[in-house]
């Protein structure tokens, strides 16, 4: 395989690329000090989950995001090679079982993953249901 996949592991490496990686149309993070903060000790702590993506042993893509019952509140990605980023949502996606994931942010290249919207009355039932 082109690339070798990881859960759970390098979440500080994952989150400091996520915070750094140059983004087309996008100046500056939302992903500050506090927030780097506050996503680790969640993720001590069990409630957030990272997929890390590597090619020859190096660490090229990779997501992270706030798992909760069958509930994954998708909160950034980065990738560093071609198609890194596809291959972790597709891990989470085939392998990881939840039956929501939520993208928070519209996107071309997550509805070129299959991600879609849906009304704010279905996903409020939806979160009753899986939490």
């Amino acid at each position: 395989n082109k690339f070798q996949i990881k859960v759970d592991v390098d979440f500080d490496k994952i989150i400091h690329h996520c915070r750094t990686v140059d983004r087309k149309d996008q100046t500056g993070t939302w992903i500050d000090e506090d927030m780097v903060n506050a996503y680790t000790q969640l993720h001590h702590q069990g409630f957030v989950r990272c997929v890390a993506v590597y090619q020859q042993s190096k660490l090229v893509g990779g997501l992270y995001g706030v798992a909760l019952g069958g509930v994954f509140f998708g909160e950034s990605m980065f990738s560093l090679a071609k198609d890194s980023s596809k291959v972790a949502f597709v891990h989470l996606l085939k392998y990881m079982e939840y039956s929501l994931v939520d993208c928070q942010v519209e996107s071309p290249h997550l509805r070129s993953l299959g991600a879609f919207n849906i009304e704010r009355h279905a996903f409020i039932q939806s979160l009753q249901e899986l939490l």
